[in-house]
């Protein structure tokens, strides 16, 4: 048990201290609905691309959605130009009324890194101070947090200092993985970075994100590193429940034992209707498929039913597959750490020519830096 307290950024206060984390192709408004049936907290709309936006692109727009009774509006900005992220914000705030907008610096997907863009821009000390302080300012009173990585990889961390330089242009909070980008998901998440930003960055909220499983590794983490509230990636996919533990366990409630199958099998229809219902046509069931693969994670339902779910293109031809599956499977308590979607790496970062020599000189990025598609 900890004495938790809500998680104040700028005027939002969040209880309990959890936030959903920005994930591409993933946090959309159908899975954030559901995720927000469980409990609350922050959830946080998916990577929104901040040129993409101001050119009014079809997709990204769509992307940019809320369910009417979202509240707090919140997304997540990508950008590698003050210009383009002051506009974007401008937009987001007056037209689109969001309540809070987070920066990714953390993305280590290689046509990201490769333009100087999320887990790479923190090198460049002060371009990533042009941004930040470009997006703080448009955004008025509405709260600025970023998300970052370690660093770079082993030789080249960058977290206290874009820690630092947050702090100083006004962000309201900062999220670390603790992970460098060399490492992509592999390994185990380093607790003791996440302890060494809260001691360096005092005056504003530091949240922890990396290998929050089960509720337990939310009040662990917070205990290890003093760090004032978690962040939930892949521990929520296809377990969208974990955010109602988190909520039992931070107000001192016994956790619920892991749904059956007789449970898991509605909240899996629920959120295929709440995709086909946002996206107009079933033809999106075609996305839902990596979210069946998470829901049956660790069932013992066998590779007939696997194969099924992966070609349903319709809710008729998911509910005739899901009717075959044995209500009262339950789920092994080893599978409740086995990890959903990412899962690779190390892998070598690639990045501009030249981006490590100098973190103070300018940042020369490639000429598609601002053209990175909006969800990834």
């Amino acid at each position: 048990m900890i004495d938790a307290k809500p998680l104040n950024i700028g005027p939002l206060e969040v209880w309990p201290p959890v936030v959903l984390a920005p994930m591409a192709g993933v946090t959309d408004v159908p899975f954030r609905a559901l995720c927000r049936s469980y409990g609350a907290g922050l959830y946080v709309n998916q990577m929104l691309t901040a040129r993409a936006l101001c050119e009014k692109n079809e997709r990204t727009l769509k992307l940019a959605e809320f369910a009417a009774d979202e509240s707090p509006r919140s997304v997540q900005l990508y950008g590698v130009d003050p210009y383009w992220t002051a506009e974007a914000t401008k937009w987001l705030v007056n037209e689109h009324g969001v309540d809070h907008i987070d920066m990714n610096f953390g993305c280590p997907v290689k046509k990201v890194t490769k333009c100087g863009g999320g887990g790479a821009l923190p090198v460049k000390r002060n371009h990533l101070r042009a941004i930040i302080a470009a997006t703080v300012k448009a955004a008025g009173d509405i709260p600025v947090t970023i998300k970052m990585r370690i660093g770079v990889d082993d030789d080249h961390h960058t977290y206290l200092d874009a820690g630092r330089i947050a702090e100083e242009e006004g962000v309201k909070a900062v999220a670390l993985h603790g992970r460098t980008v060399e490492q992509l998901y592999s390994g185990q998440a380093d607790r003791s970075a996440i302890a060494a930003l809260k001691q360096h960055v005092t005056t504003i909220p530091v949240l922890g994100n990396g290998d929050i499983w089960e509720a337990h590794d939310a009040i662990e983490m917070m205990q290890e590193t003093g760090c004032d509230g978690v962040v939930i990636g892949r521990g929520c996919l296809g377990r969208p429940w974990l955010f109602r533990d988190l909520v039992d366990i931070f107000e001192g409630r016994e956790v619920s034992p892991p749904p059956t199958m007789a449970e898991v099998v509605p909240v899996i229809r629920e959120h295929a209707r709440l995709l086909v219902e946002w996206t107009e046509t079933e033809v999106s069931l075609r996305s839902f498929r990596k979210h069946a693969v998470w829901y049956l994670t660790g069932f013992p339902v066998g590779p007939k039913i696997r194969r099924r779910l992966n070609g349903v293109t319709s809710l008729a031809t998911l509910d005739e597959v899901l009717a075959e599956i044995d209500p009262s499977l339950e789920l092994p308590a080893a599978a409740m750490r086995i990890p959903r979607s990412h899962s690779g790496g190390p892998k070598a970062v690639t990045l501009p020519e030249g981006w490590l020599d100098d973190p103070f000189g300018p940042a020369t990025m490639g000429a598609d830096a601002e053209a990175i598609v909006s969800g990834g």
